[in-house]
């Protein structure tokens, strides 16, 4: 048979580890702790309000029809709403409804980002981010992450002269680490950005999930209509993935190219899912809803800090976050990650090894665990589990 005639740019999709550990996990048949997945838990997702909500508005044909590319008017004006005297705050110009966030980094790189162009990302990183840009042919530059987030000084030693397209970053809470940029750093990377004429990818799902600390202005914020600065922002951390609902903020030159990209993937995001959001915002229920996940997070954060001493005080070190739902461990026995992954899912848990956030592979000592999605006493169970497995392989 002759070979298949792939487009060069299929060379450049990886995919993602995090999201084929569902796949996996779904095979399982024993019992397992799942720190893997970055999901809400299933008893933080509004389920009841949405389905209220959903026997009204969805009860109409008109729910099931095409909407506006840049989004349902409702969601539009519930949006800006919502974000009305946030750090977030924004115009109707500026505003693009999308299928998650995902969609945002995939239209941005579809705009912006050429074959050989060069984009900055942290490292770690989110997976699903880098696999993007390299989707789009894009040469990828890692950068170093501590406690305050992207080590910014390190920019123009490790670039050497190059301008890259695009700088990624996760400022809030970040995937995988759970560190958040520092107010200085986020100033060094704008001003930096400007003097390059580089686009500043602002990826915030989590900065709605703050449970300690002091709030940062937004690079959306500090950026004051900047040009370079493209935010993207969805409610799949916030109240539910499965709706794949989210919004770009960007310059208003911006808004048609959007518009035109978007009507070549998929016309417009889901009328339903647009419609349940919409009364969700205009019903009051979400400020609520963050309150009591707020409070639930950082339980659930101490929970997984507790086991963690019990169990891992010996051999490793992690992070401390401050909000979101993730934190990275970094073994110090000599353990390799991707090794321990298996004898960890035999044992009864699981996570995502450090690799998969490198796209050049490193971090086999380091994983991410996310405490959002699971109960402080099973925390304490996968936890015991995890140091079971690290054992047995370092036995």
């Amino acid at each position: 048979m002759p070979a298949l005639p792939y487009a060069a740019r299929a060379a450049g999709l990886v995919g993602s580890v995090i999201d084929s550990s569902t796949s996996l996990l779904h095979k399982q048949t024993h019992d397992i702790v799942r720190f893997a997945m970055g999901s809400p838990a299933a008893e933080a997702v509004p389920s009841e309000v949405l389905s209220a909500i959903a026997a009204e508005e969805l009860s109409r044909p008109a729910a099931y029809d095409y909407a506006a590319t840049e989004g349902d008017p409702p969601l539009h004006a519930a949006l800006l709403e919502m974000l009305r005297g946030t750090s977030d705050e924004t115009t109707a110009e500026r505003l693009t409804v999308t299928a998650g966030g995902m969609q945002g980094l995939d239209l941005f790189c579809k705009i912006f980002v050429d074959p050989g162009d060069l984009v900055v990302v942290e490292s770690p990183t989110y997976t699903n981010g880098s696999a993007t840009a390299l989707s789009y042919g894009a040469e990828l530059l890692e950068v170093p992450v501590d406690d305050d987030g992207m080590i910014v000084d390190d920019l123009p030693r490790l670039l050497d002269g190059r301008r890259p397209k695009a700088i990624y970053t996760i400022p809030t809470f970040q995937n995988p680490s759970g560190a958040t940029l520092s107010l200085e750093r986020r100033h060094q990377l704008l001003e930096l950005a400007r003097s390059w004429g580089s686009m500043v990818i602002d990826d915030d799902p989590y900065g709605l999930l703050r449970f300690a600390g002091d709030p940062l202005p937004t690079l959306r914020e500090l950026g004051a209509g900047d040009p370079l600065v493209f935010s993207v922002r969805t409610f799949s951390k916030i109240v539910a993935p499965g709706l794949r609902v989210g919004w770009v903020d960007a310059d208003p030159e911006l808004q048609q190219v959007l518009i035109n990209a978007k009507q070549a993937m998929d016309t417009c995001t889901n009328l339903p899912a647009q419609r349940l959001l919409t009364g969700f915002l205009t019903g009051g229920h979400l400020e609520e809803h963050l309150v009591k996940q707020r409070a639930e997070y950082k339980r659930r954060k101490e929970a997984m800090h507790a086991a963690l001493t019990e169990h891992f005080g010996d051999i490793a070190r992690w992070t401390d976050p401050q909000g979101g739902f993730f934190l990275w461990v970094t073994l110090q026995n000599g353990v390799h990650t991707d090794e321990l992954f298996e004898v960890a899912l035999a044992e009864g848990v699981a996570f995502i090894p450090g690799p998969a956030f490198s796209p050049a592979g490193h971090f086999t000592d380091a994983f991410r665990l996310c405490f959002a999605s699971t109960t402080p006493d099973r925390i304490h169970e996968g936890v015991a589990r995890l140091r079971r497995a690290a054992d047995k392989l370092a036995g």
